[in-house]
């Protein structure tokens, strides 16, 4: 399914760089964007997180250090800015937005509007999901599709000149697509056990978990926050099987999986040779 995303953009460039009055140089950089789709390495998924970030923190009211968010987070976080062999970097925006979000390159932004939500060991919850989305490399593939969705744009907007000004200055769209990033049920879920786990190894109060998604269930299914979200009350409802030893992790479920086949195939195996030896036995 996503290579399909990827050459569906390809394909589009392809037809329209037979139009008339195309931008022909629009078109070689969205098809620049879809190659890079493709191929983005790790190098290249941090440049553009760090970009991306810096673009985002222009554009905010970032709380300073005096500032009582700020002393908060940086209480919450002290200890925490080094985990599993990555770099994080944390900021709160003064807005009464509930939201947080994270970049590839290890960025976590906390919208004060969500501190003032939750409590210490939720917020670090939180803290510990938006952790997972880096170290699972969730935000990778999030910039992959974004610039699979930034080509196709470019290349629709090479066949008007006055789009294609506008389209030739895609760091915002960029920026809004990665703040917005929907993750897949799969993702949040990874993302809520690595938060979860974040907790428990910290000596943190783990059922926090739980009541930072039943705190967000109560935002109302209008609230932006839900709309980007599968919903919180179901995966509370997970998190609370889990802790009181009812239902596996995603990780665990994995292993699971991969055992099961493991062993399927030590089976299949020995019902093949079984097959050989009998066959034999006519020749």
């Amino acid at each position: 399914m996503l290579k399909r995303t990827f050459i569906i953009p390809y394909l589009l460039l392809l037809c329209l760089a037979g139009c008339d009055n195309v931008d022909l140089l629009l078109v070689t950089d969205a098809g620049v964007d879809a190659v890079k789709a493709v191929t983005l390495s790790d190098e290249a998924v941090q440049d553009m997180a760090q970009t991306s970030s810096a673009y985002a923190d222009g554009r905010q009211s970032i709380a300073l250090p005096d500032n009582t968010h700020a002393q908060r987070l940086k209480r919450l976080v002290g200890e925490h800015h080094r985990e599993g062999g990555l770099d994080f970097n944390y900021r709160v925006y003064l807005d009464k937005e509930v939201n947080a979000f994270a970049m590839a390159d290890g960025t976590i932004r906390i919208y004060s509007g969500l501190m003032d939500m939750l409590d210490d060991d939720e917020l670090r919850f939180v803290i510990g999901h938006e952790m997972g989305h880096v170290a699972l490399k969730h935000i990778h593939k999030q910039l992959r599709l974004a610039y699979a969705s930034s080509a196709a744009r470019k290349a629709i907007a090479s066949v008007d000149s006055a789009a294609g000004d506008i389209a030739r200055s895609q760091l915002g769209k960029l920026v809004q697509l990665l703040m917005g990033a929907q993750f897949s049920q799969l993702e949040e879920k990874e993302a809520d056990d690595y938060g979860l786990k974040f907790l428990q190894e910290k000596g943190y109060a783990p059922e926090a978990a739980v009541s930072a998604l039943n705190k967000l269930a109560t935002l109302g299914n209008g609230h932006s926050f839900l709309s980007s979200h599968p919903a919180p009350g179901a995966r509370a409802k997970r998190l609370t099987l889990q802790l009181a030893g009812k239902a596996e992790s995603m990780e665990e479920q994995k292993q699971g999986l991969l055992q099961k086949s493991k062993q399927l195939l030590i089976l299949a195996y020995a019902k093949l040779q079984s097959i050989i030896q009998w066959l034999k036995g006519f020749l």
